[in-house]
């Protein structure tokens, strides 16, 4: 009967223990959520890798985006998008073609710049993982595993910076040996940004063809 007691013991405090740590990360992604509604706008430049051995895939690339509210203007790997809050403009200089697209609100699953900030919030299991010490900064990582059996995505592991509470990298490693790294090289808030910036001007592009799906 001891050993008994003392294996239930045993179970119960990894149980505890592991829900404490489940909503410890919980908090500190809540805390992220809410510095990012802070911001009347977020300006951000970052760096991409994927790799993926299996398939002999070395990708590296850098860009930019910038934010308000569910708007954006993202420009990576030569291609730039807008999203002026109902349709997407996506603009390739290389083809001379700009795709325009009506924004579904339905589609949930549908993952824009904007998400990329928040989209932790629902779906996923939580983890407290390791800190690190990254250039004097401290980064707190947050594991994520998806809920969706059917998510090609097998963990996240999502770092935070604890002092400020923004986001440093994302590093995504995929069920099919693939892993993602993005990395925040610098992120400035409240930028003083026109009232036409997410605003598509078509005459800017007169020899283009424009690929209307909307």
């Amino acid at each position: 009967m001891r050993h008994l007691v003392y294996i239930f013991s045993i179970l119960f405090f990894g149980f505890t223990a592991s829900a404490q740590n489940s909503q410890k990360a919980k908090e500190l992604l809540d805390q992220v959520s809410a510095k990012v509604k802070s911001y009347d706008n977020v300006v951000i430049n970052f760096s991409y890798s994927l790799q993926n051995l299996r398939q002999n895939i070395n990708q590296d690339s850098k860009g930019n985006v910038t934010i308000k509210g569910n708007q954006y203007v993202l420009n990576f790997m030569g291609v730039t998008k807008i999203f002026d809050g109902k349709k997407n403009y996506t603009i390739v200089p290389e083809d001379e073609e700009i795709t325009v697209s009506k924004h579904d609100d339905n589609d949930s699953d549908a993952l824009t710049p904007a998400k990329m900030l928040t989209f932790f919030n629902s779906g996923f299991k939580y983890a407290w993982d390791i800190p690190q010490n990254i250039k004097g900064r401290q980064i707190q990582y947050v594991k994520l595993t998806p809920l969706n059996a059917k998510d090609n995505r097998k963990e996240i592991l999502l770092g935070i910076d604890a002092q400020t509470k923004n986001i440093y990298n994302l590093i995504e490693t995929g069920k099919n040996g693939s892993k993602t790294t993005i990395t925040v090289n610098s992120f400035k808030t409240n930028q003083p940004i026109s009232k036409n910036h997410f605003t598509f001007t078509q005459s800017k592009y007169p020899n283009y063809y424009i690929n209307n799906l909307d």
